[in-house]
């Protein structure tokens, strides 16, 4: 059974900084594009983030450009968010998702597998 496990969540105080982890098994991670969507409470789903296969195209949401950096490591079959400058309006549950393609979609049934999530709170 295919599995995307988000972690490294937490809480931080703004401006801070957060590194996400999504580890993932039993599919074949380095053919597959990789992204960040993010869920505010009680809110829909936001698109955040995109990594091609081999890292070469990386493409970001406006309310995160500058300020997050996308990655993976296609040997470890892990991807990465790196978190800088956090705001509270970052707070959200944070789920790494995989698809064959390009997309940038709030649309769970877009993607081909999805985590379970993990929470990233931002407050003083």
């Amino acid at each position: 059974q295919v599995q995307l496990v988000e972690s490294g969540g937490g809480l931080v105080q703004p401006g801070g900084s957060l590194r996400l982890s999504c580890a993932a098994s039993r599919f074949t991670f380095s053919t597959y594009w990789m992204y960040w969507v993010r869920q505010a409470p009680g809110k829909g789903l936001e698109w955040v983030s995109g990594i091609s296969t081999g890292s070469s195209d990386t493409e970001y949401a406006d309310s995160v450009k500058g300020r997050f950096t996308v990655s993976r490591d296609n040997a470890k079959k892990t991807l990465y968010l790196q978190m800088n400058s956090l705001k509270s309006e970052d707070t959200a549950v944070y789920f790494c998702a995989a698809k064959k393609t390009y997309i940038r979609s709030d649309v769970k049934r877009n993607y081909a597998y999805w985590g379970q999530g993990t929470q990233v709170t931002v407050s003083s």
